[in-house]
């Protein structure tokens, strides 16, 4: 019920909320990350990833790449769900459009939400990635979402992947719970 009344406050308004708490478990990484979403920066963007959370699509939705000294990506709401086949976690996303690129001069630092996309860079549509260092090559050819503001060590502890692309092997970490926050 808090959902959807967070949903349809989102809807009914012109401005959105303006973050998001997410309660994070697994084997490596337990807590709460609290993320600023940068409408001012990614209007679109922000707004689909509120849109999404409100509407618990995130939730119990893994962290299936997790590259060290890079980032972690989650938000595939269509095939990474815990307890589905994570084979294909990555490669699906929402059932909405995907978004326009709204690229910025905002650098992708420690701490900064970027949104994932294939080789089109009007393909992002509902996963997300958090960088644990910087990531300077990613400068106006991704999108800057947001960034974190409070338990980056939850984010720091997440599950690493295995090999070049960072795949999670095994039991991944999970976003619990992805509320929307004003």
């Amino acid at each position: 019920m808090r959902k959807l009344a967070c949903l349809l406050a989102l809807m009914a308004s012109p401005a959105f909320a303006t973050g998001l708490q997410i309660e994070v478990e697994g084997e490596a990484a337990n807590g709460m990350i609290e993320i600023d979403l940068l409408e001012d920066v990614a209007p679109g963007h922000a707004a689909r990833i509120a849109e999404l959370a409100a509407a618990g699509a995130y939730d119990g939705v893994v962290f299936h790449r997790v590259i060290d000294g890079f980032m972690a990506q989650t938000g595939d709401v269509q095939f990474g769900k815990i307890g589905q086949d994570m084979r294909r976690a990555g490669m699906g996303g929402s059932d909405k459009p995907d978004l326009k690129a709204e690229f910025s001069d905002v650098p992708f630092d420690r701490g900064i939400v970027g949104m994932a996309r294939s080789q089109d860079p009007d393909s992002a549509n509902s996963q997300f990635f958090i960088m644990f260092d910087e990531g300077h090559f990613l400068n106006g050819q991704y999108t800057v979402v947001g960034k974190v503001t409070g338990g980056m060590e939850v984010v720091d502890a997440i599950k690493r992947g295995k090999g070049r692309n960072g795949a999670v092997i095994g039991h991944p970490d999970v976003m619990k719970t992805v509320t929307v926050t004003e």
